[in-house]
């Protein structure tokens, strides 16, 4: 899986755990910090987590989810798992 089509699932992902948020749709890049600029909350987090994991099939062996601060850390782990 390229990295492009990891960015592109994730971003439907991020849209579906933030989809009852009020906010305008969010500009995903790979800058964009999972907290201050996506709000997520800590159910949100749990709920991306469980989405991420199901979608990829993978698990976030030895970390958490707040070791990720930014999309490009989400996106590096998940590469890096899909494509090991």
């Amino acid at each position: 899986m390229t990295r492009e089509e990891i960015t592109v699932k994730l971003k439907d992902l991020f849209d579906l755990v933030l989809k009852d948020d009020d906010s305008p749709d969010l500009e995903l890049t790979e800058d964009t910090n999972l907290v201050t600029d996506m709000g997520l909350s800590s159910v949100g987090v749990l709920y991306a987590v469980v989405a991420v994991e199901e979608f990829f099939n993978i698990r976030f062996d030895d970390v958490g989810f707040s070791d990720f601060s930014t999309v490009k850390d989400v996106i590096d782990y998940i590469e890096k798992k899909v494509n090991a």
